[in-house]
């Protein structure tokens, strides 16, 4: 059986599975982090005060794209940091392993 559903039903569909991740908010200098704890290194998400850039963990972006049946679930993840933030995303980018320093959370 295949069933319909609109690009809103599947945007609250994911808010709610990425509110269900219980991400640790971690507020540091100009960026505002997401994590899975407080003491993590490296953020799922960090969204940039200074010009609105979300920056998403290659392995989230792959996580939610498989999982939900998605070619690119960046759109909607940086959806659910506007609705969480109540911050306008100006663009996101998916952070592959390589470059993972961008999502480093500073100690300071």
């Amino acid at each position: 059986m295949k069933y319909l559903i609109t690009e809103s039903q599947i945007d609250r569909v994911i808010f709610k599975y990425l509110d269900n991740q219980d991400f640790i908010r971690i507020d540091k200098g100009n960026n505002i982090y997401f994590a899975n704890s407080k003491g993590d290194k490296y953020a799922q998400i960090r969204y940039a005060m200074s010009d609105g850039w979300c920056f998403i963990d290659e392995n989230l972006f792959e996580e939610i794209s498989n999982f939900f049946s998605l070619e690119d679930s960046n759109e909607v993840i940086g959806k659910w940091v506007e609705n969480t933030l109540q911050m306008k995303v100006a663009d996101t980018e998916i952070t592959p392993d390589e470059f993972i320093d961008e999502l480093r959370i500073p100690r300071n």
